[in-house]
């Protein structure tokens, strides 16, 4: 699908909205079956902490706040606020790649960020916080423990830093 002439529309559809949106899909998709399947299938909740590797455990911890949880506040309110957020920063993300989206690597970024944000939105309004199960420890000291969605997102924004970087690159390189 072609980007819209002008006006508003052109922050809703732009030539990488399609690729955004399908990788914002099956983030969300993959995350949320993650998710789901370990709290209802496999009950992580009630195993406690099980050891995968001796730098991996899988453990359930419902983070209310944001990353490392800061701003914790375990009012439902608050998790509403944080998930209306997710959906905030989403549609400013979605509007960016849709009007100034450079290529292909912008929307794998914005859509791994978008899908992975919209997930953990989701799972602030279902369950009063963040479902994270992977800690990644070494020596005594234990990293904060985080989900298929927080990859994405980090990945997200290393892909968007890449990209941002490389233009740059590219553009100190062409003869004047």
């Amino acid at each position: 699908m072609t980007a819209p002439a002008g006006g508003f529309s052109r922050y809703l559809w732009g030539p990488y909205s399609s690729l955004a949106l399908k990788i914002a899909a099956v983030t969300f998709v993959i995350d949320q079956a993650h998710k789901w399947w370990m709290l209802l299938v496999y009950q992580i909740a009630e195993k406690g902490r099980v050891t995968v590797t001796p730098f991996l455990d899988l453990v359930f911890v419902k983070n209310t706040g944001i990353s490392y949880s800061m701003l914790d506040q375990s009012t439902y309110t608050w998790q509403i606020v944080l998930a209306l957020f997710a959906v905030v920063a989403s549609a400013a993300l979605w509007a960016w790649l849709a009007a100034a989206g450079t290529g292909r690597l912008m929307a794998w970024a914005l859509g791994l960020i978008i899908g992975g944000a919209l997930a953990n939105g989701l799972d602030r309004i279902l369950i009063g916080g963040v479902a994270d199960f992977f800690s990644l420890h070494a020596f005594g000291f234990y990293w904060y423990v985080f989900n298929i969605a927080d990859v994405a997102i980090v990945a997200g924004v290393v892909a968007l830093l890449y990209d941002s970087f490389a233009g740059s690159r590219n553009d100190a390189a062409k003869p004047r």
